[in-house]
C-alpha cells in the first residue's frame, strides 16, 4: 500500500442504547423507542469520539464518511478533516441506512472500514460488503460476541493504524449474534452468520465470547459467597451462569442475563436497569458481584452496562468483586479487562485484583484498561 489508505466510518448512533436501561441489545425499532421511553441516550457517538480523538493523537489517515450521526457530526467534533457520502434522515436511521453507508464507503475504495456498533451492526455490515473490505468493530453494543471488535475505542485506533500503515494482514473474524428476544426470557442462543476479514491483531481484537457452563467450581464459588455474605450489605448481581449459582444456593430466581440485587438474604431488586441500581447504592452500603466472559474477559462493558461508571462511583471500585473459575483463567490466557466507556472508571477498576476461582481459593490477576 503506497502511503496512508483511506479510512472509512459508519457509526450507527443507536447501538448499545439498551444496555444502561437493562433491554439487553438495541435492534429493532421497539426496542430503540422502549429505550427512549425509559430515558436511555446514545452511547455509540461518544464511542466513536474516543476512537476518533485517538486517531487524531497520531497522523490521522484520510476519512471518509456517512452524513451527521452517522459519522460526521462525530468527525467534525473530534476536529479531523473530512469527507461524506451519501444522505439520511437525520434522527431516524435504520439498519438498512448502515447497510446503505457500508456499501456506498466500500463502492468509494476505502482500504479499510470501521464501524461503530455491536453484534446487530456487524451483522449488517456483513450483509453489506462481505468480504470485500478490511473491517474494525469499535465496541459500542450491548452484546459483542464477535471477534470483529477491537478491545476498546483507543484499541480501534492502534488497529487502524497498523492496518493503513502496512503493518498487518487480515484474518477470518466471526460475526455471532443473539435472538434478542430469546435473552429477554433468560434464554442465551448464539449463531455464527459469517466472517469479515479483520486486521490481524490479536492483541487489540477482542475473541468470540464462548459459551458458559456451569462447573463444580460455580457452585462451590456460590456456597463459598453466600456463607460469607455480610447482612447488612446489598449484593448486586451481574449476569451469567457463575453468578446465578449464588442465588440458585440461595433458593432465589435470578434473572441469567439480567442484574439482580439481593439484601439480607431477599431479592431486592430484578432485572435492574442503571437508574435503579443508582437508587440502591444510594440506599445500602453495596457490594457488585460480576463474573468473566468466557473466551473474552471482561468483567465490565460486555453485556453488563447497567453496572455504569456512575454505579461504580457510588459503590465503590474496591467493592467489585469478580468471580472466574480456575478452567475460565486458563482458557483466557491472558488479563481480564474492563471498558466501561469511561477511561477514568476503567483505570479506577484496572490493576492487579484478587479474583475469587474456587470454594476455598482466590488468584491475584491483572485486570486491563
Amino acid at each position: 500500500m503506497a502511503g496512508p489508505g483511506r479510512l472509512g466510518l459508519v457509526v450507527n448512533p443507536w447501538a448499545g442504547i439498551g444496555g444502561p436501561v437493562g433491554l439487553k441489545g438495541s435492534d429493532g425499532a421497539a426496542t430503540l423507542d422502549r429505550a427512549r421511553r425509559l430515558g436511555a441516550v446514545p452511547v455509540a457517538p461518544r464511542r466513536a469520539l474516543q476512537m476518533l480523538a485517538a486517531l487524531r493523537s497520531s497522523d490521522p489517515p484520510p476519512l471518509i464518511t456517512y452524513p451527521a450521526e452517522m459519522g460526521a457530526d462525530t468527525a467534525a467534533e473530534a476536529g479531523l478533516d473530512h469527507g461524506v457520502l451519501g444522505s439520511i434522515e437525520a434522527g431516524d436511521t435504520t439498519a438498512e441506512d448502515t447497510m446503505r453507508a457500508a456499501t456506498e464507503l466500500t463502492n468509494s475504495g476505502v482500504d479499510l472500514l470501521a464501524f461503530v456498533g455491536g453484534d446487530g451492526t456487524a451483522r449488517d455490515v456483513l450483509d453489506a460488503v462481505g468480504t470485500e473490505v478490511p473491517v474494525i468493530g469499535v465496541p459500542a453494543g450491548v452484546k459483542m460476541h464477535s471477534s470483529v471488535f477491537a478491545l476498546n475505542p483507543r484499541r480501534a485506533a492502534e488497529v487502524i493504524a497498523a492496518y493503513l500503515d502496512g503493518r498487518t494482514g487480515t484474518r477470518p473474524g466471526e460475526v455471532m449474534d443473539i435472538d434478542e428476544d430469546m435473552a429477554r426470557a433468560g434464554r442465551l442462543s448464539a449463531e455464527l452468520h459469517g466472517y469479515l476479514r479483520v486486521p490481524d491483531q490479536p492483541r487489540l481484537v477482542q475473541g468470540t465470547k464462548s459459551p458458559s457452563r456451569r462447573s463444580a467450581d460455580a457452585s462451590g464459588i456460590a456456597r463459598r459467597l453466600v456463607e460469607e455474605m455480610d447482612p447488612e450489605t446489598c449484593y448486586i448481581l451481574g449476569p451469567g451462569t457463575t453468578v446465578r449459582a449464588i442465588t440458585d444456593a440461595m433458593g432465589i430466581d435470578k434473572t441469567l442475563l439480567g442484574v439482580d440485587a439481593v439484601y439480607r438474604g431477599g431479592l431486592v431488586g430484578r432485572d435492574l436497569a442503571e437508574s435503579q441500581l443508582l437508587e440502591l447504592a444510594d440506599a445500602y452500603p453495596c457490594k457488585v458481584v460480576v463474573a468473566a466472559v468466557g473466551g473474552q474477559g471482561y468483567v465490565l462493558g460486555r453485556g453488563n452496562q447497567q453496572i455504569s461508571p456512575g454505579v461504580i462511583g457510588k459503590v465503590g471500585a474496591a467493592n467489585i468483586m469478580i468471580l472466574a473459575t480456575t478452567e475460565k483463567l486458563t482458557a483466557l490466557a491472558g488479563p481480564l479487562r474492563v471498558d466501561t466507556g469511561d477511561p477514568e472508571c476503567d483505570r479506577s477498576v484496572a490493576g492487579y485484583r484478587r479474583v475469587i476461582t474456587g470454594p476455598d481459593q482466590d488468584s491475584v490477576v491483572r485486570v486491563e484498561a
